[in-house]
């Protein structure tokens, strides 16, 4: 069995132009676990992607233990795929055409979304989108603080359901040399 592969096509499955989201886990920096909801910008076929502000907490994680979970729910498909490994920084091209495959929401929101905006009241802080949208109608860059990272798996984890029987649960672990090892789990 090829992890990698599987984990394709179980993204795949989601379906075209879909944008799916992920619980990404790290180590915080009191060193509990530390979970939110992300946005995986893609899958490269080898490394799991996904971006944030330089100046978040996960990227203050992140650059003092470069090491994540990513678990991927699918109701609809009674699966659950759970990634841990070595997360790395990646280039500043890579984070551009992240950055532009974003809708605009969520580009606008890349700019604004900063801890002084989420002080303000509600009514001020649609103020200020609306005028941040007026004076950016042509289209935006990236802001200096767009980051993207990439996940590289050690260890996969694919569940899926079974209406008629047990669940399936196979663990991949990559070893030294780069190859996988399997092994089913109870579910």
């Amino acid at each position: 069995m090829n992890p990698l592969a599987l984990a394709a096509s179980w993204l795949a499955a989601a379906g075209a132009g879909a944008t799916p989201t992920v619980t990404l886990s790290t180590v915080g920096l009191d060193g509990y676990p530390s979970a939110r909801t992300v946005l995986l910008s893609r899958f490269d076929g080898e490394r799991f992607h996904f971006h944030t502000d330089a100046r978040s907490r996960k990227a203050a994680e992140l650059a003092a233990l470069p090491r994540a979970t990513v678990t991927l729910h699918q109701p609809e498909h009674t699966r659950q795929l759970v990634v841990t490994g070595d997360v790395a920084a990646v280039t500043a091209p890579e984070a551009a055409g992240a950055y532009a495959a974003r809708t605009r929401y969520l580009q606008v929101l890349a700019w604004l979304n900063d801890h002084d905006l989420a002080a303000l009241p509600t009514a001020e802080r649609r103020t200020r989108w609306a005028a941040f949208e007026r004076e950016h109608a042509d289209g935006l860059e990236p802001p200096e603080t767009w980051v993207g990272y990439a996940l590289t798996p050690l260890r996969m984890l694919f569940w899926e359901g079974d209406t008629e029987g047990p669940s399936n649960r196979v663990a991949a672990v990559r070893d030294a040399d780069g190859s996988w090892s399997t092994e089913r789990w109870p579910g």
